[in-house]
């Protein structure tokens, strides 16, 4: 019986230790900034501009804005958890390739912008964003396409549900921060822990522009069925297009499927109020 006791308790005592661990860990485990900026568009043959944003709290905040010839839309891109603004370049061609403007930031604590990441913090550096495009760059919000990836589809959505984009991308989307964390972390007590909110899927619910969902059935990271969750809760217009690949590479495996599917529902904006049905489509 004692020996049982014993087992019971050093249990406990490692389960106790590595919940408080991953308590403690939570910022370090979710943001993955980079400072060092090794590339940058000229690398890739783009011209761009070097954008210095203002949050609203203060802090500066780098920012590129690449303009591609007689573009209509302009996307706002809110990159995904790890490494800074230079490591998108592959989005950021793609973007240019399809005859879309592009401003990509980073968050605080990102790259060469100031400060530490925080929930509230990436929302106020979205806004920046968002402000700069509309009045400083004198783009209609009517010609705006918000576009998050990851950790940054939370964030373009809480941004979409604040203004009035033309529309809104959610790409390879959580519907939470503790839905994710309870898909990493099953055996812990997540709802009492969870420090950040990052509810897409609220956010989702308030956004009254149309809004496609991307996402690949073999990500590793976020589940599908987060997807499917973020699609039911949408108000139309709507579209959901399935793609191939991994978390951080389906876009690219995916090729002209995420290329076409995206162009064809961005051609919809202008002739309609958006789809509404889900299309999947397979490379």
């Amino acid at each position: 019986m004692s020996m049982v006791i014993s087992l019971s308790l050093a249990v406990l005592v490692v389960y106790s230790l590595f919940g408080w661990t991953i308590y403690f860990s939570q910022s370090s485990l979710l943001y993955k900034p980079l400072k060092e900026m090794p590339y940058t568009p000229a690398d890739i043959g783009l011209i761009y501009e070097k954008v210095a944003l203002r949050a609203g709290d203060g802090l500066k905040l780098a920012a590129w804005y690449i303009p591609a010839a007689h573009a209509r839309y302009t996307i706002l891109f809110c990159h995904g958890n790890g490494g800074n603004l230079s490591y998108y370049l592959d989005t950021i061609s793609l973007f240019h390739e399809m005859g879309l403007n592009v401003l990509v930031f980073d968050y605080r604590g990102y790259g060469v912008s100031q400060g530490q990441p925080a929930e509230e913090g990436t929302y106020l550096d979205a806004r920046a964003a968002w402000d700069w495009l509309v009045r400083k760059k004198n783009v209609a919000p009517e010609h705006i396409i918000i576009h998050g990836r990851s950790l940054g589809a939370p964030i373009a959505a809480f941004l979409a549900a604040q203004v009035t984009p033309k529309a809104l991308i959610v790409e390879s989307a959580f519907t939470s921060y503790e839905d994710i964390a309870k898909v990493f972390y099953p055996y812990l007590p997540v709802h009492w822990f969870a420090k950040f909110k990052y509810n897409t899927l609220q956010s989702i619910r308030r956004v009254q522009c149309p809004v496609l969902f991307i996402h690949s059935r073999h990500d590793e990271l976020i589940p599908f069925r987060f997807a499917l969750q973020l699609y039911d809760a949408a108000e139309e217009p709507k579209e959901l297009l399935e793609i191939e690949g991994n978390h951080n590479g389906g876009f690219l495996y995916s090729g002209r499927v995420y290329r076409e599917g995206l162009l064809d529902w961005i051609r919809s904006l202008d002739t309609s109020s958006g789809l509404s049905q889900v299309k999947t489509c397979i490379v």
